[in-house]
C-alpha cells in the first residue's frame, strides 16, 4: 500500500520529535531504556514530556495520573468522529483505541473519505507509533551527545501542530471553528496560564457544543417556518 506524502511528512515529525524527547530523559538523568519503553507504552507525546520531569522530581503516582488523565481527556472527544467502525477485528480495534494520539486523528478524519480503509488507519497509527518510538530510542543513545545543546529542540512538538492545524484548515476551511479556537487559546493563556491546555480545550469544546445546539434550533426553526408558510 503507498503511503500519502502527508502521512509520511508527520512520520518524519515525529522521529525527530522522539529524538528530542530522548535528548529530555537522558538531561534528566535517567536511563536511555526509559525513552523508547515510555514511548511504546504511553503513546501520548505531551504527557511523556511532562513524565519524565514529574518522575525526575519523584512526583507521587496519584499526582501523575491525574495529570497524565487531565491533559489526555482531549481524547475521549475524539471517539466521537474517528471512523473506528472501519477497523476490523476485537485486537486491531483495541491497538487503533491505543494508538488514538492527536496526529493520527488529524490524518484520517482529514484524508478524502473513500480512502479511509481499516487497513489504511492501522498503517497511519502503526506508523506514528514506530517512529516515535524509534525516534525516542536514537535521541536517547546518541541525543546526549550531539543534540543536547541544538537551539529549537524543544519547540518540535509546537512546530509540529501548527503544521497539522494548517493542514487540517487546508481541508476543510470552517472560518467559524477556528475563529473559536483561537479565542478559546486566548482566554486560555489570560485567564491560566499555567494549565492553558485545559482551560482552552474545555472553552473550545463548550463554544463547539453550543454552536451545535444552535445550528440545530435554527434550522428546526427555518424548517418549522417553512411547513407553516406552505
Amino acid at each position: 500500500m503507498k503511503v500519502p506524502s502527508r502521512v509520511a511528512v508527520v512520520w518524519f515529525g515525529l522521529f525527530v520529535l522522539g529524538l528530542g524527547f530522548g535528548v529530555v530523559v537522558t538531561s534528566h538523568g535517567l536511563p536511555w531504556w526509559m525513552a523508547p519503553i515510555t514511548s511504546a507504552v504511553v503513546l501520548a507525546g505531551s504527557v511523556e514530556f511532562l513524565l519524565v520531569g514529574m518522575l525526575a522530581a519523584a512526583t507521587p503516582l496519584a499526582a501523575i495520573a491525574a495529570t497524565a488523565f487531565l491533559v489526555n481527556s482531549r481524547h475521549l472527544f475524539y471517539g466521537l468522529t474517528f471512523p473506528i467502525q472501519a477497523v476490523r477485528g476485537r485486537l486491531a480495534k483495541a491497538y487503533s483505541v491505543f494508538a488514538l494520539v492527536d496526529e493520527a486523528y488529524v490524518l484520517v478524519t482529514t484524508a478524502p473519505s473513500q480512502s479511509v480503509t481499516g487497513r489504511r488507519i492501522l498503517l497511519t497509527q502503526a506508523g506514528l507509533h514506530a517512529s516515535w518510538v524509534a525516534g525516542s530510542l536514537c535521541g536517547a543513545l546518541a541525543g546526549g551527545a550531539y543534540l543536547r545543546d541544538v537551539p529549537g529542540v524543544d519547540f518540535v512538538l509546537t512546530a509540529l501542530f501548527v503544521v497539522l492545524v494548517i493542514d487540517a484548515y487546508s481541508a476543510d476551511r470552517d472560518r467559524m471553528t477556528a475563529a473559536l479556537a483561537v479565542g478559546a487559546a486566548l482566554l486560555g493563556v489570560i485567564a491560566s496560564p499555567g494549565a492553558m491546555l485545559l482551560v482552552a480545550m474545555g472553552t473550545f469544546a463548550g463554544l463547539v457544543v453550543m454552536r451545535h445546539f444552535l445550528a440545530r434550533r435554527s434550522a428546526s426553526a427555518n424548517e418549522h417556518t417553512e411547513m407553516v408558510d406552505a
